[in-house]
């Protein structure tokens, strides 16, 4: 399984996973369906909305591993 890293793109993890959409939307990301945010790295896009990187990841990657 996959995880998500700092460098992910945001489109990648949305690929491999759409129910990372809400997960992303619940941390304060809105602009998930944005055409540039598709290209944009977690950490990235992280910046831009002022959320912890760390605990994002958090998130992200306890979301997949529950999917295991």
């Amino acid at each position: 399984m996959k995880l998500a890293t700092k460098e992910t793109i945001i489109g990648d993890l949305i690929k491999m996973d759409s129910g990372i959409v809400p997960v992303l939307m619940n941390a304060g990301m809105h602009c998930v369906g944005c055409p540039s945010s598709q290209a944009e790295s977690l950490e990235e896009a992280a910046m831009v909305h002022g959320i912890d990187i760390e605990l994002l990841m958090e998130k992200i990657n306890a979301f997949l591993e529950s999917k295991v």
